[in-house]
């Protein structure tokens, strides 16, 4: 089994790559529906909709790259218990 900091190591990767994943698509899924929209609606709408959108893009990237930065910086009082109670559960399970 993987020492423990390889281990934390792998849960933040996995973390980081679902965090970006989720930004990515929340920005693709905004780009679709701004770009779709703005033929169907006036120009008053579709700036109102790159406005509030924009605001909702900024926040959510912010606050996922926030995350990543204090999953990052408390990485093992994060993940330590995490992998503690795997081990336990595991450990259980065998015994069974």
């Amino acid at each position: 089994m993987a020492n423990l900091e390889e281990r934390m190591d792998a849960m933040y990767a996995r973390d980081r790559v679902w965090g970006i994943a989720f930004v990515v698509v929340l920005w693709v899924v905004y780009l679709f529906t701004f770009f779709t929209m703005t033929e169907l609606i006036d120009s008053e709408a579709s700036m109102a909709l790159l406005i509030g959108g924009g605001l909702v893009l900024l926040y959510n990237t912010g606050s996922i790259t926030a995350m990543l930065k204090q999953y990052l910086e408390h990485k093992r009082s994060v993940y330590e218990p995490d992998i503690r109670h795997l081990d336990e559960k595991r450990a259980m399970d065998a015994k069974r």
